[in-house]
């Protein structure tokens, strides 16, 4: 390891606890290790669809340098950080998840045109990380941020080579491929400021005074974000099966919260419990959530996007729950239920679920490769403006609720019915909008379905009995070639169903 991938402790101060730095303590510690069976072995099954993603970015930058980090780890606190994530883009690209080392580079770069017909020729791809410190280097014992005495051991460059089937090189070389910078280089900005930063001022010397190149850079740069997220739009086989993998995961960890109904009724704060029962599964079965569990009861149904998590489980109330596991490739689902805490729906609750859920299966009726994405969201707005008006809630009737210049049924629903999910929970989200909300519906796309209805406690255009009353219900959907497939049918749905799911729960 050359001394340039070594890095200084920046985070230990004089009111740590001092660390040791005689001569004899490191000599003494660097000797009487036991030395480590490689890790070698065939790569990871995800590596071979990462070369073809990386085929396919390559064709669209023919002759760039395109740079992808994964990204610093983030501090939380004084010396404490954030659980580390890679960016998805790196992830996507490289086949790493939970186990990448923070601060990894992904680099292709372009090799020279052939000579005879002078085409671009496509990239190498070479990963840059920080491989293991030797136990000589006192970074081995006295780095907190990356010592192995801190952190534990980091892989060697032969074993994530064949792992990733990648070239590997340690971090310190990445300095040659920031001194190479030129305008035909691209990166992802918002992965890694610090080298942005580093990148965007070997920019300016070769601009020199003109604004216009760095202009321009920063536009290339955003095309580079939305190529690497539209990417993903079309899930491979590999994608689509550990999208199965993490619904099943999210399947017990609701499970589970259900097990748990008598305790978390009891205790003041049970949605703080709903929470740690799941992310517990999640952290059992997979990485970890793949977004801050929503765990609503009664009122706090009608906040969308409710994670505190600190109010109580009610009998009588009706509890979201918005929760998904995150596998260690990153993959994640996205599942909402609805449950009635005391196990049966009342009258007024029945007839809001299974108006979401006429909704839910309206827009699952029309999934097919063919229709527009914003169709799905269309479909699902006809039965919620159907049934507001008949309800009496609106001042004007559905058809005129439907039009461009009404809208008065999105009272009660504000949020959109789909989005694609995969590595992010709302993946893709830098795509094109003519490729997403105006785009095509293709097999192998994979998304939610998720209408909902929520009558907030002090909505004086509802009769009472409705306020308070929020009903989300969201599954996992593939497009398939004839139509889609429900991701997350086993996870019980109708109203009945829930119900029977509950009293089995009861035993």
């Amino acid at each position: 390891m050359a001394d340039s991938d070594q890095k200084d402790a920046p985070r230990a101060t004089a009111n740590r606890s001092t660390t040791p730095s005689s001569e004899a303590f490191a000599a003494y510690i660097s000797q009487g290790w036991a030395g480590r069976p490689s890790g070698v072995g065939e790569p990871r099954p995800q590596a071979a669809f990462a070369v073809e993603r990386r085929a396919r970015l390559s064709a669209l930058y023919p002759g760039a340098r395109i740079v992808i980090p994964a990204g610093p780890a983030r501090q939380r606190s004084n010396d404490t950080d954030y659980p580390y994530r890679a960016h998805s883009a790196f992830a996507h690209l490289t086949g790493w998840g939970a186990d990448t080392v923070p601060g990894s580079v992904l680099v292709l770069e372009p090799r020279a045109a052939d000579a005879v017909d002078a085409e671009p020729a496509g990239h190498d791809a070479v990963l840059y990380f920080r491989e293991a410190a030797g136990r000589d280097s006192d970074e081995f014992y006295a780095n907190p941020e990356v010592g192995e005495f801190w952190t534990g051991p980091r892989p060697n460059a032969l074993d994530v080579s064949v792992d990733l089937a990648l070239t590997t090189r340690g971090l310190g070389a990445l300095e040659h491929v920031i001194e190479a910078v030129d305008a035909d280089t691209v990166l992802i900005r918002e992965a890694d400021r610090e080298l942005t930063d580093r990148v965007d001022a070997q920019r300016l010397l070769l601009a020199g005074d003109d604004d216009g190149p760095a202009d321009l850079d920063a536009e290339r740069d955003a095309q580079l974000a939305c190529d690497v997220s539209e990417l993903r739009l079309v899930k491979d086989a590999f994608e689509i099966e550990q999208l199965r993998l993490a619904v099943a995961a999210t399947k017990q960890g609701f499970d589970d919260v259900i097990a748990d109904l008598p305790e978390i009724v009891a205790h003041p704060r049970g949605e703080r419990l709903v929470a740690g029962t799941f992310d517990r599964r999640a952290r059992a079965e997979g990485n970890t959530v793949g977004y801050d569990t929503i765990a609503a009861s009664g009122p706090h149904a009608c906040i969308l996007h409710w994670t505190r998590n600190d109010g109580p489980v009610l009998r009588g109330d009706l509890i979201l729950i918005d929760a998904g596991v995150e596998l260690e490739s990153y993959y994640t689902a996205d599942i909402t239920r609805t449950l009635p805490v005391s196990g049966a729906f009342t009258a007024i609750q029945r007839r809001v679920y299974e108006t979401v859920l006429e909704a839910a299966d309206a827009a699952f009726a029309i999934v097919r490769p063919g229709i527009r994405f914003r169709e799905v969201h269309a479909a699902a707005m006809q039965v919620i403006a159907a049934r507001t008006a008949e309800w009496g809630l609106l001042p004007v009737t559905a058809d005129e609720a439907l039009q461009p210049e009404g809208g008065q049924h999105r009272r009660y629903m504000v949020h959109g019915t789909s989005h694609h999910l995969g590595l992010d929970v709302h993946d893709c989200a830098q795509a094109r909008r003519d490729l997403y909300l105006d785009g095509v519906l293709e097999e192998g796309m994979v998304f939610t379905i998720e209408p909902g209805l929520y009558f907030q406690p002090d909505d004086l255009t509802v009769p009472e009995e409705f306020r308070g009353i929020g009903v989300r219900i969201e599954d996992d959907v593939l497009v398939t070639a004839s139509g889609c497939e429900n991701l997350s049918a086993g996870i019980p749905r109708t109203a009945d169903e829930v119900e029977a799911w509950l009293a089995r729960a009861r035993g």
